[in-house]
């Protein structure tokens, strides 16, 4: 009996060091997601200004890797966060955790991985994602985002799009397709982030928590870029 429960309580010590790591690692993926979209924001030809400013939601997805050799999958996880408010038309709230799944990134074996960055354009798109698992091109519309100063060269399926997509790989910022990928959030990072079983609506439309630290440099960004929600008030309703 005594080397059964010595056994265990073995067992216990080993697990405890195992799950603070992976704690942390959602945290630090969090604390990522913060330095991607100010890397992001800061370059040249980035997201055009007036597309972020009507964006109501955005989600950063950091180091999106292939799964496997000649396997077009992949799989990356992240953060969402939105505008506070009922109309997402307050300053920018608390982030949720989200994953990202799916084939077709153009990814390259043995490559670096690639940073996404998502803008959700319409709260149509924002409660499909915090509702359920949503497919991109089939649930929700989606297109390669327009990049530099001003969205003039957008196409109407650009404009008509409730997700604008981009990625960096290897030091180059673009548009790309992610149709046919998932977006759908991650209870199990956001119980660890927040330190309590809570879903992604009540994170961002419930306003139940506050932006833990490790959050604070992803909201600062978007705040200092993007401060108000431009969209026509009509869309918001």
């Amino acid at each position: 009996m005594r080397k059964f429960l010595s056994l265990v309580l073995a067992m216990a010590l080993f697990a405890l060091p195992l799950a603070a790591q992976e704690e942390n690692k959602d945290k630090n993926r969090l604390q990522n997601c913060g330095t991607v979209m100010e890397d992001i924001l800061n370059v040249p030809d980035d997201i055009p200004q007036d597309l972020l400013d009507k964006a109501e939601c955005v989600v950063v997805i950091p180091s999106v890797i292939k799964v496997a050799f000649g396997f077009s999958g992949s799989w990356g996880r992240g953060a969402m966060v939105c505008r506070s408010g009922q109309h997402f038309t307050g300053p920018w709230g608390a982030p949720a955790m989200i994953r990202l799944e799916g084939g077709g990134f153009g990814l390259q074996i043995g490559g670096q991985a690639t940073d996404f960055v998502l803008l959700i354009m319409n709260p149509r798109g924002a409660n499909a994602i915090l509702s359920s698992k949503v497919k991109l091109g089939a649930d929700a519309a989606a297109a390669a985002g327009p990049k530099g100063r001003d969205a003039t060269a957008a196409t109407d399926a650009t404009m008509r799009a409730e997700v604008l997509t981009y990625s960096r790989s290897r030091g180059l910022f673009a548009g790309i397709s992610l149709e046919g990928s998932t977006l759908r959030q991650d209870g199990v990072a956001n119980r660890k982030v927040y330190g309590n079983r809570i879903t992604a609506r009540e994170i961002i439309i419930g306003a139940k928590v506050k932006t833990p630290p490790e959050g604070e440099k992803l909201i600062s960004a978007l705040q200092k870029k993007s401060p108000k929600n431009l969209s026509d008030p009509k869309s918001l309703q």
